[in-house]
């Protein structure tokens, strides 16, 4: 096609300069158009927790769109499958763990070579409870489910602790584990009933144990109302965020940078304060 322009343009030339002229800005144009038609749109796959890593990736799909990136999105219900699909290559990011889940994951998978590329919101992991209204309140030996992921044993355990009801034996910045428990008066039974993290939320509507202690994102998922029964929660000097984590590879790559620095931005993190009214807390730039 553009060879038959510009061979349209040469007849132009010999016929007259005006029609020279008409002819050039016509090919120019024409061109111009073409370029435009087979410019291609980048196409970013992302895995995500549903709620609310998913919806606030789905507020940001038109937002990417007006900058030439596709944003594709894999919901995930578990905490396992997002870091070996990123591994495997199947996403290019994903959006759903904290430092220090992910540190232990790290640790464990040497395969895994992940870095953190932005902060975007933190959750704070809250004790919830439909017979009680306070910690205090908890009767001796209560049985407390939680989480089997040991990295959220490390910020369940300090709600406890600042409660006045256990006391924990580990130094500063160290993973809090149950072994690491050395005054319980109560008797609470953390380690009577662990499950799955998208468990608890089921657990809790169920009614077992006297408390069950839920991530956030999963409190919302299962429809638990936070207000209500929501009797505890970490502190805000201690949240954790929830991390952008790519391949070491991509970590400067621009549809990804370009990714967190939407999420980060101030219309992002006013729909997150707008739409989770303060279960989902944004961090912005940091």
């Amino acid at each position: 096609m553009k060879k038959f322009l510009r061979l349209l343009g040469v007849a132009a030339l010999s016929a007259s300069l005006v029609a020279c002229g008409a002819a050039e800005e016509e090919t120019t144009e024409n061109a111009a158009g073409e370029e435009g038609e087979q410019a291609e749109t980048s196409t970013l796959v992302v895995g995500a927790s549903a709620v609310p890593h998913t919806e606030v990736l789905e507020y940001v799909q038109p937002l990417l769109a007006e900058e030439g990136i596709e944003l594709e999105i894999v919901t995930f219900q578990d905490y396992i499958l997002p870091n070996q699909a990123l591994r495997d290559g199947d996403i290019d990011a994903n959006y759903f763990q904290t430092p220090g889940y992910l540190a232990m994951q790290l640790d464990e998978n040497p395969d895994f070579d992940f870095v953190s590329i932005g902060a975007i919101h933190a959750e704070p992991i809250g004790v919830y409870s439909k017979e009680f209204s306070s910690l205090d309140e908890l009767p001796e030996g209560a049985t407390i489910i939680m989480s089997d992921s040991i990295s959220d044993h490390g910020r369940i355990l300090p709600i406890f602790e600042e409660a006045g009801l256990i006391e924990l034996d580990i130094e500063e910045g160290a993973l809090a584990t149950v072994e690491d428990i050395v005054s319980n008066p109560k008797n609470l039974q953390f380690d009577k009933l662990q499950v799955e993290a998208r468990m608890l939320a089921p657990s809790f509507e169920a009614g077992e144990g006297e408390a069950v202690v839920i991530n956030t994102n999963y409190a919302l998922e299962g429809g638990v109302d936070i207000e209500q029964y929501g009797i505890a929660f970490e502190g805000a000097d201690v949240l954790q965020p929830n991390l952008v984590v790519v391949r070491s590879e991509d970590e400067n790559r621009a549809e990804i940078l370009k990714l967190v620095e939407i999420l980060q931005s101030e219309e992002v993190q006013q729909f997150i304060i707008d739409t989770y009214d303060g279960a989902v807390i944004p961090l912005t730039g940091e």
